[in-house]
């Protein structure tokens, strides 16, 4: 039986090192990704390695990495952005094998298995793949390569930036046992306390515990965990592919709360916007249009609509817009807005059958081939130039303005 060979490819620093692409200035300087100080988005995303050298770390808080680091250089999240350099990244991946799980946005797991005769040892193929990475997108990786999943990961994380590291079952005693419990993927803070409780500090201590006691302390968890620190993890690396997509949502939390429902109508045409793009780059068209609104108190309400299956920009903001109104609270402040596309067509165009049963879109009959035209034009353009190249929501300001004169 053929060894199995996994690969877990994981970005560097992958915000900011995505903004070092557009601004090569900061490269050499302490830099972050991180939420306007002011408001309670005010913590640092993804500081890079100049700035963790003075202690700066994700999740602190602006104010707090600016007392360790007064000269750090702030940048504004662009998720967007990421997203399109995400999609780069694995593309690439796509170049060496069709088995590709993406863990995150900036990690994906690789099934090498029998690709020695194309591409050569695991440990040469990794330093292809890293090369050609940066290359093409303009961006540093770490590679772990072992026999499953769960190793690949652990050793990814052993060198950064830019490592390569094998993990391989006759090499968990050395490289992975001596590792704090907390070190464990898939381990939280408050496992790690009860673990320590009970005596166990190291994934060796793990892995040398009764896996009976674990089960009886931790259930299923104990069991699985058990099984991770002695190097077995039988889980496959599985592709998924747009067909395996639900729903395509896009929700933001607001730099400050918003009590004008003019207000909420921009928020929710940059989401509409984003959800339409994706949905058209996934060839996917749904019947389900739903809004989220959460309060300032916590509160959270979800509303849709069933219409004729869609992926336009337009009918998206349009319907989400109608919801908008018909719930929008005047008394309570709102602090995120979200929009989600689902009950996706399965035969991927309009169908006739559904137009007598199913609420007309606001867009008239007629135009709707145009508008499909015209949000195809958008896309290309914003492939070609960047997403902020087109501001929907600044046409749509503009558009506000002149109605209130």
């Amino acid at each position: 039986m053929r060894n199995k060979v996994v690969f877990l490819v994981d970005m560097n620093a992958f915000f900011i090192s995505c903004e070092t692409t557009r601004h090569p200035e900061i490269i050499e300087k302490p830099a972050a990704v991180a939420g306007d100080p002011k408001n309670r988005t005010g913590i640092i995303l993804t500081a890079n390695y100049q700035a963790r050298k003075y202690g700066v770390r994700t999740a602190m808080q602006v104010h707090e990495a600016r007392k360790l680091c007064p000269q750090i250089v702030l940048i504004a999240p662009d998720h967007s952005f990421y997203r399109q350099k995400s999609h780069e990244v694995m593309n690439v991946l796509m170049e060496y094998t069709p088995i590709i799980e993406q863990n995150s946005v900036d990690e994906a797991w690789l099934d090498m298995t029998g690709s020695e005769g194309i591409f050569g040892q695991p440990l040469e193929t990794a330093k292809t793949i890293m090369s050609h990475i940066n290359e093409e997108c303009g961006l540093w990786c770490s590679i772990g390569i072992s026999e499953n999943k769960f190793l690949s990961k652990m050793a990814s994380d052993m060198k950064k930036p830019q490592g390569i590291t094998e993990l391989w079952q006759k090499d968990i005693k050395k490289k992975l046992w001596p590792l704090p419990v907390r070190k464990m993927y898939g381990i939280g803070n408050q496992t790690a306390k009860k673990l320590h409780g009970i005596g166990i500090f190291t994934i060796g201590d793990i892995a040398q515990y009764s896996r009976e006691s674990l089960y009886k302390k931790f259930g299923k968890i104990g069991s699985q965990v058990y099984l991770l620190a002695n190097g077995m993890d039988s889980s496959h690396v599985v592709s998924h592919d747009h067909d395996d997509v639900k729903s395509i949502g896009r929700s933001i939390t607001l730099p400050k709360n918003i009590v004008y429902v003019e207000d909420a109508k921009l928020v929710l045409m940059k989401l509409a916007d984003e959800v339409g793009i994706q949905a058209r780059k996934q060839n996917k068209k749904g019947r389900t249009i739903q809004i989220i609104i959460k309060y300032s108190n916590f509160q959270t309400i979800t509303r849709q609509k069933t219409i004729e299956p869609t992926n336009l920009t337009t009918i998206i903001y349009d319907t989400s817009i109608e919801l908008l109104h018909k719930y929008w609270n005047h008394h309570k402040a709102v602090r995120l807005l979200g929009i989600s596309l689902n009950n996706f067509d399965e035969k991927g165009h309009y169908e006739q059958i559904s137009m007598f049963d199913l609420p007309k879109a606001n867009v008239p009959k007629d135009n709707l081939e145009k508008t499909a035209k015209l949000e195809k034009a958008l896309d290309a353009i914003r492939e070609k130039y960047g997403f902020s190249t087109v501001n929907r929501a600044t046409l749509l300001d503009t558009k506000i303005k002149s109605k209130e004169k």
